[in-house]
């Protein structure tokens, strides 16, 4: 197995006040095709301004950086302080213009590098048997 694997913006999150949009880059625009057809998508971004080797050591956070809520490690955590620093938001698409997709909200950064953006589709499988930490 590699040790290394490359990833690739595909576009850049843009916020302006309530104004909030994925632009994706033009040599991607071919895999906008039908996306139009779904309501909400799931958008993986880098959080880019935590790319630092000491925030990428950062094992254990107390989640929404609230000291109340227990030490916890980082993969029972939405933190933006993990080794692999990829993000995930699903997003209300309000409407598609060329390369542009404007979303509703989410929560990342202005300029935020977009890694890949994916059709909302809801599991079936789920089910009701789903259980959450009390901090949640």
């Amino acid at each position: 197995m590699k040790d290394r694997y490359y990833i690739f913006p595909v576009g850049v999150i843009k916020k302006e006040n309530e104004n909030v949009r994925i632009e994706v880059y033009k040599e991607y625009r071919d895999a906008l095709l039908g996306l139009d057809g779904f309501s909400h998508i799931t958008v993986c971004y880098w959080f880019h301004e935590n790319d630092t080797p000491e925030k990428r050591k950062t094992m254990q956070v107390h989640p929404r950086k609230n000291k109340q809520n227990p030490l916890s490690g980082v993969f029972a955590t939405h933190s933006p302080l993990r080794p692999n620093l990829i993000a995930l938001s699903t997003c209300k698409i309000l409407s598609i213009k060329d390369t542009t997709i404007f979303i509703e909200k989410i929560d990342a950064l202005d300029g935020s590098p977009v890694i890949d953006i994916k059709c909302f589709i809801p599991s079936r499988e789920l089910g009701s048997d789903i259980r959450l930490p009390d901090w949640v």
